[in-house]
């Protein structure tokens, strides 16, 4: 009943759960409603989402996600979906991803799971032997995909760089003519940022799950929570004294499952 129960659910618990049921199914089958050109068209005419694109062209973000708020109010789940549809032509990723995050019946994973850097970070993948499906589970976790983001703390780019990790990044990588107003460049992002996750990964077994808790909390801490014994992942995740760290880690564990199945490849 529990185990039943908890698979229905998307996250990292739904998917263990299945998996313990039996062979993980995957992501549901897709929607049957499919948003035609002039639906869409239709949603990209609403004075909100005017209002919206009009505050993220002048980098207004945080006035132009509730702008976006206000015109989703009261939709249904095919009404959504064409809104999130509409996002993914505009190129708003994260509000794409947000958009169809919220339907209740109808789910379209590949809206839930876009991968729009996924050519540009090719290279970078092969050059540090990265398995792809985690990389792009931590990139959705860390920046919603929106290359010119920055965090409060001061991190930058599609992963999030913080200047120090970059600048150290670069340094070891031979990069002579790095500085910081390059971080949020596509390409120098990924590059530094999977060779980050490259040095990580070999100093904590190559195991993603404690990569992705040091690549939050850094290295020193995800070392410190490890045990002698190696752990299960579910146990590990949740040995993690941060909140903050514990929620990430299950996050980005669960994207890269959801990314192994709706891009079609096992996860490594």
């Amino acid at each position: 009943g529990l185990l039943v129960a908890l698979s229905r659910e998307f996250g990292f618990y739904g998917q263990l759960a299945g998996e313990d049921l039996g062979p993980f199914a995957g992501p549901p089958s897709s929607p049957a409603f499919r948003p035609v050109r002039d639906e869409v068209e239709a949603f990209g005419r609403h004075p909100a989402v005017a209002r919206a694109l009009a505050f993220y062209r002048i980098r207004m973000r945080l006035e132009g996600n509730l702008e976006w708020s206000w015109a989703l109010r009261g939709m249904n789940d095919a009404q959504l979906l064409t809104a999130a549809e509409y996002a993914r032509g505009q190129r708003l990723w994260d509000r794409a991803i947000a958009t169809a995050e919220r339907t209740r019946e109808q789910h379209d994973f590949s809206l839930r799971f876009l991968a729009p850097f996924r050519e540009e970070l090719q290279p970078h993948l092969r050059q540090q032997q990265l398995d792809e499906a985690w990389v792009l589970g931590l990139i959705r976790q860390e920046s919603r995909f929106l290359p010119d983001v920055r965090s409060h703390a001061g991190a930058s780019g599609l992963m999030q760089l913080m200047p120090a990790t970059a600048a150290m990044v670069a340094k070891r990588s031979g990069m002579a003519d790095f500085r910081p107003a390059l971080v949020n460049d596509v390409q120098i992002n990924l590059g530094l940022g999977t060779a980050y996750l490259r040095q990580v990964l070999d100093g904590l077994d190559d195991s993603p799950v404690l990569a992705s808790a040091a690549y939050n909390a850094g290295p020193g801490r995800a070392r410190a929570w490890r045990t002698v014994q190696p752990l299960e992942a579910a146990i590990y995740a949740e040995s993690i004294p941060f909140g903050e760290t514990r929620d990430y880690v299950k996050r980005v564990m669960s994207n890269a499952t959801w990314y192994a199945h709706v891009r079609g490849h096992s996860l490594t």
